[in-house]
């Protein structure tokens, strides 16, 4: 039980952290927001074509981001069928699409639904194999890890702070 109690708090870390980082852009204030607010509804149009090729990076960078929330979500929810671990992932990508556009500051766009849930399900693709292989010692192992990523992230977050003040 112990464990399922840090599994909570370290996703509501990264879920404060992703939002941070997603929706406020990692800006210390609202003047430093750029206002911006469309909407792209193709997938893998316009938003990520530079110099007339895909830019992979970004389509990356969004589904590494969402890996966490499914190995997250399969550490809390492993006993629930696959497609109540797979949409709370597709609704967290989709709020925070939503609030970009509601408060004008970003882009709201298919494509980063698309590779954010694609993430996520890697992300429970992750610890599915774990707890497989390592079925007595995967959700310390999985602890450990974002316990680790969690206090890297805050010493990073206390450095943009120090910098920016």
């Amino acid at each position: 039980m112990q464990s399922k109690k840090l599994t909570r708090g370290l996703l509501c870390f990264y879920l404060l952290m992703l939002t941070w980082i997603i929706v406020f852009k990692m800006a210390f204030s609202p003047g430093m927001l750029a206002r911006m607010r469309t909407v792209n509804l193709i997938p893998f149009g316009a938003s990520v074509i530079v110099n007339g090729h895909i830019s992979f990076s970004e389509i990356i960078q969004n589904a590494l981001a969402f890996i966490p929330l499914g190995i997250f979500i399969h550490a809390l929810w492993e006993e629930k069928p696959l497609i109540n671990r797979i949409l709370p992932i597709i609704f967290t990508s989709l709020l925070f699409e939503m609030a970009q556009f509601i408060f004008a500051i970003g882009a709201s766009d298919i494509t980063d639904l698309i590779s954010n849930s694609l993430g996520g399900i890697a992300g429970i693709g992750i610890a599915t194999a774990l707890s497989k292989f390592l079925p007595k010692h995967w959700r310390k192992l999985v602890n450990a890890g974002c316990l680790i990523g969690a206090l890297v992230l805050s010493a990073l977050v206390i450095l943009l702070l120090v910098v920016n003040i």
